[in-house]
């Protein structure tokens, strides 16, 4: 019911003014060091702008919703990224939870990998849009902002969000219309949870823990995705769905439990 633009922007904008507003009210500086605004703006540009437009016009683009898989070969990249930016070390069990964790996509997008030749442009953009979403991870370890990452996340919102809205005033304005309660609930729930919780929550984590931890978590991702389809939409649950649950969740423990 929303242009996928129209409502990227419109959620960012208003998950980001509700991230600063959380930091002032719960006394936290929101105040970004003028030296460092351009590290903010980076930030935006490849963990908002890059990722969010490129998925919205990839999946679209794609004849299947599971090719949109596609952008989850995220790890792959930031793993390398990491080696050549940060300096991490590539150990034995990252390269086997990296192994598994892309093993377990590749059968959860199962008859999808034989269309992706139909649409080559929905397949660079999902990923290019990997690859977007991996050196923000990157850059956000190698650029530190001196600000809270609830004040930081608001900001990169905020930064991201203008761009995508001036963008869709050409591009979607005329297919706008007044969305249902229904559609509103959904925007609700994405401005609140899926925005400012979680965009939070992601920034943490990946602030806390070797990059290569992080971009193995967000493989659990698309594996909700698959199965909350299963439960609210009445999709049938087969062996693929069960065996990339095994390996994903295994990519998963295999970096983050202790020895």
């Amino acid at each position: 019911e929303l242009p996928p633009l129209y409502f990227r922007a419109l959620c960012m904008l208003r998950g980001g003014l509700g991230m600063l507003a959380l930091a002032h009210l719960n006394g936290l500086s929101i105040t970004v060091p003028r030296a460092q605004w351009s590290r903010v703006l980076w930030l935006a540009a490849f963990n908002i702008v890059g990722w969010n437009v490129l998925i919205a016009y990839g999946v679209s683009a794609l004849p299947s919703g599971r090719a949109a898989l596609l952008g989850y070969t995220m790890p792959l990249w930031s793993m390398v990224l990491s080696v050549l930016v940060l300096g991490e070390r590539v150990t034995a069990r990252r390269i086997v939870a990296l192994l598994l964790g892309l093993s377990g996509i590749v059968v959860l997008m199962g008859g999808s990998l034989s269309g992706l030749l139909e649409a080559p442009i929905g397949v660079i953009c999902m990923v290019i849009a990997a690859w977007s979403w991996a050196i923000g991870i990157v850059l956000l370890k190698r650029l530190p902002v001196a600000v809270p990452t609830v004040a930081l996340t608001g900001w990169m919102m905020l930064a991201g969000g203008v761009p995508i809205l001036i963008a869709a005033i050409p591009l979607e304005t005329a297919r706008l219309a007044m969305p249902s309660p229904l559609a509103m609930g959904g925007m609700a729930y994405n401005t609140f949870i899926a925005f400012m919780f979680c965009y939070w929550a992601w920034n943490r984590i990946v602030l806390m823990v070797p990059v290569a931890v992080s971009s193995l978590s967000a493989l659990i991702t698309p594996l909700i995705g698959v199965l909350g389809g299963v439960v609210f939409l009445g999709e049938s649950l087969g062996w693929h769905e069960i065996l990339a649950a095994l390996l994903i969740l295994s990519a998963v423990a295999t970096v983050s439990w202790r020895r």
